[in-house]
């Protein structure tokens, strides 16, 4: 029997879907794709999941794909058929997938789809500075969403076991707000970079925070986001062979 699909509103025109877990290096994550209606009507889909038939019923009857997005190079699992099922649809690369996706034929690199109609309705910035983690993160003006992908993470303790939910608890992973990674946050050896990135993010007026892996945030949006990252104001650490 097929699950039921449901699109759950977010704030004016966005909704969150929920897809299965995947596993990556021997961990269970789940996954979650955005929806965004833009003025036009036409879709902006973020991080897509899965695409099942059901999905594709659901999404069909909220307006036609316009902008595909996968948000780092990491969430491209499920892109490829996307693409194959709404090929109108423009489709930007977020820094290394191209590389790391050859057999992708994206419409441009996302920093250089210039005047394109949804960008006057959804902003982005890459938080630069990280060897590790090339991370686009958009912005929805209407409803003034920020949207991680898995720069910021949290999971309820339930949700790993063993030795699995002890490298979890040391990476930042579980607790009851979003946090980023240890993993990525020793990463960031161009603090500077980092830091200016970040200015633009949180001159964003923002009242609510969505993430592929954790629970949303719809409430102290602001403060959640400048706690989340103040890691950033100290200096990184020394002899890890990091580089920029």
């Amino acid at each position: 029997m097929t699950a039921a699909i449901d699109a759950v509103a977010f704030g004016p025109n966005i909704w969150t879907i929920d897809g299965p877990d995947v596993a990556v290096a021997g961990f269970r994550y789940p996954t979650r794709m955005a929806i965004i209606r833009l003025r036009n009507g036409g879709l902006f889909i973020w991080s897509p999941i899965a695409l099942t038939a059901p999905l594709r019923n659901v999404v069909d009857q909220m307006g036609n794909v316009e902008v595909i997005v996968a948000p780092n190079a990491f969430h491209h699992l499920a892109l490829l058929e996307w693409i194959e099922a709404y090929p109108a649809a423009t489709v930007p690369a977020p820094p290394g997938l191209r590389r790391k996706r050859p057999d992708i034929a994206f419409s441009c690199e996302i920093e250089d789809c210039n005047e394109q109609d949804w960008q006057s309705e959804i902003a982005y910035q890459l938080l630069e500075g990280s060897w590790l983690i090339k991370e686009m993160v958009f912005y929805h003006r209407q409803s003034r969403t920020i949207i991680f992908t898995d720069l910021l993470q949290n999971f309820d303790r339930q949700w790993f076991s063993g030795w699995r939910k002890m490298v979890a608890r040391l990476d930042g992973l579980i607790g009851t707000a979003p946090k980023v990674p240890r993993k990525f946050r020793m990463s960031f050896a161009d603090r500077k970079a980092a830091r200016n990135a970040f200015e633009r993010v949180r001159g964003w007026p923002c009242e609510r925070i969505l993430m592929a892996h954790g629970t949303p945030v719809k409430f102290n949006a602001s403060a959640c986001l400048e706690e989340a990252f103040t890691w950033l104001k100290a200096k990184p650490p020394r002899n890890l062979g990091l580089h920029a």
